[in-house]
C-alpha cells in the first residue's frame, strides 16, 4: 500500500515508522531539522520499556507534489494547519484514496455524511471559507482517533509514552471493505485499530477529555496528574465536561464513561504534558479552534449554555495571541535553590 503521512510529528511519525517497518511503502511529509534527520537516518522510536526500533527505509519530503496519488493519506497535521495546505494535498488524493484524519478535537467533517438534521453544516470555526470541505471529498474520508501519547525528543527521534489504539470508522457508520482492509493494515503494523459503527461517539469521548485538560494545562503548565490531584483543577475539569456532555447529548451522542472515570483515566497517564502545553513551551500556534472553538460552535447550534468553556476559550485565545504577537515561548523554570 502506498501511504503518505502528512505531518510526521509525534503521532504521524509513530504511525509512519510502524507502517514502514511492517513493509508498507511510506512517504513522510515533514520540514526543517526533523525532515533532514529522517532523510539521513529514518525515524527512531523509543518505547517505555527501553526498546528501540528504527525505520530506515522510509521516504521523506517537504513537497507533497513529489509523492503523487496515494492509496492512503494519513492527515496528521494539527487542525489549524489543514486549510493552508489544501491545494498541494489535492495532489495526493485519487478516486480510490482513503484520507484518514487523526486531528484532536471535533473534525471539520463532523456533519458530512451525518444523516441528521444538521447534515452538511460547515463548522466555520474549523473551515471558515469551506475550503477544506471542497478540497477533500467526504467520500474519501475515514475517521480515526489517536489515543497514543508520544513526543519528539530530537529531530528524527520519537519517544512513545503510552497507548497504541487508533479506532477507525466510516462517516456514515457502514462496515465497508475498505475500512476493514485499513483496520487490518494498521493492526499488521502493531496498532489496535477496531472498526467502529459510530466514529463520532468515539471522537466525542476523546474530545471530551482534550477539551478541559489541554487548555488548563496550557494556562497553568500543569501535567495531567497535577490537574487531577489539585481540587480546584479537578473541579474545573468536571464543570467543563458537564457542559460538553450536555452538547453531546443534544447531538444524539451518549458518552459511555462517567466524568469521574474519564478524569481518573487522565490521572493514570501521570506527568504528561498535553499537546497544547507542548505548543506553548515551543512558541507554536495553539489548537484552540479544534479543541475548544468547535465545541463552542456546537453549543450555539444546539442552544446549550457553556459559561466555563466560554471563559477558558477566551483565555486560551488570549494566550495564543500573546505567543503569536510577541513571538515568544513560555516555559516553566525551576527557582534556584538558596
Amino acid at each position: 500500500m502506498r501511504i503518505c503521512v502528512v505531518g510526521a510529528g509525534a503521532i504521524g511519525g509513530l504511525m509512519g515508522a510502524k507502517l514502514a517497518l511492517a513493509g508498507e511503502e511510506v512517504c513522510l511529509i515533514a520540514r526543517g531539522a526533523h525532515l533532514e534527520a529522517i532523510k539521513a537516518k529514518g525515524i527512531e522510536l523509543t518505547f517505555k520499556d527501553g526498546s528501540v526500533e528504527r525505520a530506515s527505509d522510509i521516504a521523506a519530503t517537504a513537497d507533497m507534489g513529489e509523492c503523487g496519488p496515494q492509496d492512503l493519506v494519513i492527515l496528521a497535521v494539527k487542525a489549524h494547519q489543514i486549510a493552508p495546505i489544501v491545494e498541494p494535498l489535492r495532489r495526493l488524493i485519487g478516486p480510490e484514496t482513503i484520507v484518514l484524519t487523526v486531528q484532536n478535537g471535533i473534525p471539520w467533517w463532523y456533519f458530512q455524511r451525518h444523516g441528521g438534521p444538521l447534515e452538511g453544516t460547515v463548522l466555520r470555526s474549523l473551515d471558515p471559507e469551506g475550503a477544506i470541505s471542497q478540497a477533500i471529498p467526504a467520500e474519501s474520508i475515514v475517521g480515526c482517533i489517536a489515543y497514543p501519547a508520544a513526543e519528539i525528543t530530537a529531530p528524527g527521534c520519537i519517544r512513545h509514552i503510552e497507548g497504541m489504539r487508533f479506532p477507525v470508522g466510516e462517516l456514515d457508520g457502514s462496515a465497508s471493505k475498505r475500512v476493514e482492509s485499513l483496520s487490518k493494515t494498521l493492526k499488521n503494523a502493531g496498532f489496535k485499530a477496531p472498526v467502529l459503527d459510530d466514529i463520532r461517539a468515539e471522537i466525542w469521548l476523546k474530545a471530551w477529555g482534550n477539551l478541559p485538560f489541554n487548555p488548563i494545562s496550557a494556562l497553568t503548565h500543569a501535567t495531567l496528574v497535577d490537574i487531577c490531584l489539585c481540587p480546584p483543577g479537578r473541579d474545573l475539569v468536571a464543570r467543563i465536561m458537564t457542559e460538553a456532555e450536555a452538547i453531546a447529548n443534544k447531538l444524539g451522542i451518549t458518552l459511555r464513561v462517567s466524568i469521574e472515570k474519564r478524569i481518573d483515566g487522565a490521572e493514570r497517564v501521570g506527568k504528561h504534558k498535553t499537546s497544547m502545553l507542548q505548543d506553548v513551551e515551543a512558541g507554536k500556534p495553539l489548537e484552540a479552534a479544534a479543541i475548544i472553538g468547535a465545541i463552542v460552535e456546537l453549543a450555539r447550534l444546539t442552544d446549550t449554555p457553556t459559561p466555563s468553556i466560554d471563559t477558558v476559550y477566551d483565555l486560551i485565545r488570549l494566550l495564543d495571541s500573546v505567543i503569536g504577537q510577541e513571538g515568544v515561548r513560555i516555559r516553566s523554570q525551576a527557582l534556584n535553590s538558596g
